[in-house]
């Protein structure tokens, strides 16, 4: 089944703003539905909790292949890092963007359809991005463990 661009809007607005209901929680986490609602809006106003998404499984987007990129910039002067982030932010593929200590200045993590699919992405966006001085594409052969939880 394809997707049609009304599912694609659809899909991102969940990504912005999927939650459980407060019923549903308070009941999981054996509290009234009043005494839950307050203590999430607690959180959500100090900061805790910063959004709410859905999670897309990438095979089913048909974006199944992950690269992680080793980027090394030209120089380390303020501008050329700001303007590396500022256009780095802006490639659809690219899901994350570190500033590193040790050998490379920056890893990303991208995903694409396939291998071809990354050349294109590399040819189009990532060799475009202004300071970069070389590049190490290392493609994932298979995810053992991934989480968006953090340890608590």
């Amino acid at each position: 089944m394809s997707l049609d661009q009304t599912d694609h809007r659809i899909l991102r607005a969940l990504q912005k703003q999927g939650r459980i209901s407060n019923a549903e929680l308070a009941e999981r986490v054996n509290l009234s539905a009043s005494a839950c609602h307050r203590r999430v809006h607690r959180l959500e106003a100090e900061g805790y909790v910063r959004d709410y998404v859905a999670l897309l499984d990438p095979r089913k987007m048909n974006l199944p292949t992950t690269v992680f990129v080793e980027i090394t910039l030209s120089g380390q002067a303020d501008e050329v890092l700001e303007a590396f982030e500022k256009a780095v932010s802006r490639v659809p593929h690219v899901l994350e963007c570190h500033l590193m200590a040790g050998t490379a200045d920056y890893i990303l993590k991208v995903v694409a359809e396939d291998t071809e699919d990354f050349a294109r992405v590399h040819r189009q966006h990532l060799a475009r991005l202004p300071g970069v001085a070389q590049m190490q594409s290392s493609f994932a052969l298979r995810t053992v463990f991934k989480t968006t939880a953090l340890p608590l």
